[in-house]
């Protein structure tokens, strides 16, 4: 019995023996997970970051490109360097920054690469390549830089730099590392993860001094880097430079819209930068000076500047009141019984009107607009026709955002009845005197340019728009357009009622309130001047505000311009409007007096007017003024500096 259990347990001893024997051969001879995982300590893992999607014009000009650069990344608990001082002379840089760039790789973790030096051209790394095998735990990557050959579009077309800290900790799938570039602003970040492309990664072996001994198990488990699709725009480039030289020791916006098709032609923002400077790696130093600028070149202002409309948002007047029924084309107002005062003479009808733009006739619009409802109590009346109003007028993709393909737009401000029971402290507290600045287009009415280039390019269809956009495809026009980019929107006014309003359009740019010199033969443009007045400090400051499109018959391109601090507005805005329609319909420019007037003319906003500055005594009242200023409720906020008290003119 004993002797039968002594070989039960030899028996037992024997199978566990074999049971790990035949577990060790596995591990050893057949499984090689271990020697995989031994070997990452040869093994590098490289990322690589893939070219950036290029960025081009209608005409298939390049806007921009790719430079090829070098990052060198540092791993801290790698890194070996013998003489310091050797290092930081060869790579061009202080003791000083060393420690401080070090500080934060070492912040952000001891054991993960992060950025040590960024964009050194193909030149500044041959010289250091060979010496860095003596330096461990530095990394170089091949990576690009944003290059812009046309030197423009800068606010529109954004910026690519760093990642921030914040942007790492949010993303909702792990892409980017720290040292990782990002588009900000502009079409950079709206079309980030298009431009961007996908990264590929290779497996490298080396040796102990970490130097690159040849691609592992010949590329078997690389990924190739695919790069990001080129997006076209509608932008043409040779007009928007031109653009950009008009409006040069000037401050406002130009913007440019194909009523067909609501692509965006031009889009400046003055004054504005060369995009180039912030794509170098002074990035830091070249922001902090754009930001300490004081005519603020970083602001967006086509679709960030907030202005009153003025007279020209006499055009949305005179559609919805037809509309309405409470004005009709042959409808004659003069000019006694109104608290607004005109340049022109009395007895005007709807054409003439929106020609002469008169203030008094469309006082006179805006209040039995107002009234058409029927109502008695004067208050309720007006509560009542406001709600008609901003709901009509909201149609023209006014008071909200667009959709622009721009993260930066802002919505502007078209009053409801609650924003004035609000404001005066109480429903049915106010009437039509406490609005009637509406009806010129001021008061609390906030419009971007954007707005207003599409209210013009509304008008040019007879009735309709298309949300403006910058992109026209990626890779060629058409391919990877958002279907909101095709979508025709209504503004539910009858294509009969546009007729009279585009006569008087064309009369004012003929022989109305525009400057001869822009009725440039051959363009036929149809417009609408505006003038907003720095009511502070009298006439010589105002703004100057125009909206058109050219031609008047089958329109090919909707213009409006702003031009702050330029006075009349058929004069500075105007004449960059129609030369900016004759480049564009005639490829050239014919009027060379007009165009030498603009690029003579200086507009600049004194320094004592800039923020910040201490502002002078307001001179004494311009008796000549014929316009009274109306109160605004809105004032200038930090959140919102462009916007200035104004007061309607032409």
């Amino acid at each position: 019995m004993l002797e039968n259990r002594k070989w039960v347990i030899i028996g037992l001893f024997c199978i566990v023996g074999l049971t790990y024997l035949a577990r060790l051969f596995y591990l050893q001879v057949l499984d090689d997970t271990y020697s995989l995982g031994a070997s990452k300590n040869s093994i590098k893992r490289v990322v690589e970051i893939p070219y950036r999607g290029q960025i081009y014009d209608r005409n298939n000009q390049l806007i921009v490109y790719n430079t090829p650069v070098y990052d060198l990344y540092v791993t801290p608990k790698q890194v070996r360097i013998p003489d310091t001082a050797a290092f930081c002379r060869m790579m061009a840089i202080t003791p000083s920054d060393f420690d401080s760039i070090m500080g934060l790789a070492k912040n952000y973790s001891p054991v993960k690469p992060s950025l040590f030096l960024r964009q050194l051209s193909k030149e500044d790394f041959a010289r250091i390549q060979d010496a860095l095998v003596d330096y461990r735990g530095f990394e170089p990557v091949i990576s690009s830089m944003r290059t812009y050959p046309a030197h423009t579009m800068a606010n529109a077309l954004g910026y690519v730099s760093e990642i921030s800290k914040k942007q790492l900790e949010n993303q909702d799938i792990t892409y980017y590392r720290q040292g990782d570039y990002i588009g900000h602003n502009g079409l950079e970040q709206q079309y980030e993860e298009q431009l961007r492309g996908k990264r590929g990664v290779k497996f490298m072996m080396q040796n102990v001094r970490g130097v690159n001994k040849g691609s592992w198990k010949n590329g078997e488990f690389d990924t190739l880097a695919v790069a990001g699709q080129n997006l076209i725009t509608g932008i043409d480039v040779e007009v928007q430079k031109y653009a950009d030289s008009l409006m040069q020791n000037k401050v406002g916006a130009v913007l440019a819209v194909e009523p067909s098709s609501g692509e965006i032609l031009v889009s400046v923002s003055a004054p504005t930068y060369d995009p180039n400077l912030l794509s170098s790696r002074f990035f830091s130093k070249n922001y902090r000076a754009l930001i300490k600028n004081p005519y603020k070149p970083l602001i967006n202002r086509p679709v960030m500047a907030s202005y009153r409309p003025g007279s020209t948002f006499k055009l949305i007047q005179a559609l919805i009141a037809q509309q309405q029924g409470s004005l009709f084309t042959n409808t004659v107002y003069g000019h006694g019984g109104s608290p607004m005062r005109c340049h022109c003479h009395g007895g005007n009808n709807l054409r003439g009107a929106v020609q002469n733009s008169c203030n008094p006739y469309f006082y006179y619009v805006f209040r039995k607009f107002l009234y058409f409802n029927g109502e008695h109590n004067t208050f309720k009346a007006s509560a009542i026709g406001l709600r008609q109003w901003h709901d009509m007028a909201e149609k023209f993709g006014i008071g909200g955002r667009l959709g622009v393909d721009l993260p930066s737009e802002l919505k502007g401000n078209l009053p409801t009845p609650e924003y004035y029971d609000k404001a005066y402290h109480g429903a049915l507290r106010w009437k039509f005197s406490n609005v009637y600045s509406l009806s010129i287009g001021e008061g609390e009415l906030l419009i971007s340019p954007l707005k207003l280039v599409n209210l013009a390019a509304t008008i040019a269809n007879r009735g309709w728009y298309i949300t403006p956009h910058y992109i026209k495809g990626f890779g060629k026009a058409g391919v990877g357009l958002p279907a909101e980019y095709n979508e025709h929107h209504e503004t539910g006014i009858d294509y009969k009622y546009y007729l009279p309003v585009i006569d008087g359009m064309r009369g004012a740019v003929a022989h109305g309130t525009v400057t001869p010199l822009a009725n440039i033969e051959g363009i036929d443009l149809c417009g609408k001047t505006g003038t907003s007045q720095n009511s502070k400090y009298g006439h010589k400051y105002d703004h100057s505000i125009f909206i058109g499109f050219a031609p008047m018959n089958n329109p090919k391109i909707a213009v409006a311009v702003f031009v702050e601090n330029a006075g009349w507005g058929g004069k500075a805005a105007a004449s960059v409007a129609a030369l900016v329609a004759e480049r564009y319909l005639k490829r050239k420019t014919e009027a060379l007096k007009l165009d030498a007037q603009v690029k003579a003319s200086n507009y600049l906003p004194p320094a004592q007017f800039l923020p910040g500055a201490k502002k002078p005594v307001a001179p004494k009242k311009d008796t000549t003024q014929k316009t009274p200023a109306a109160k605004p409720l809105m004032t200038a906020t930090k959140s919102n500096p462009i916007v200035v008290p104004a007061v309607s003119g032409n």
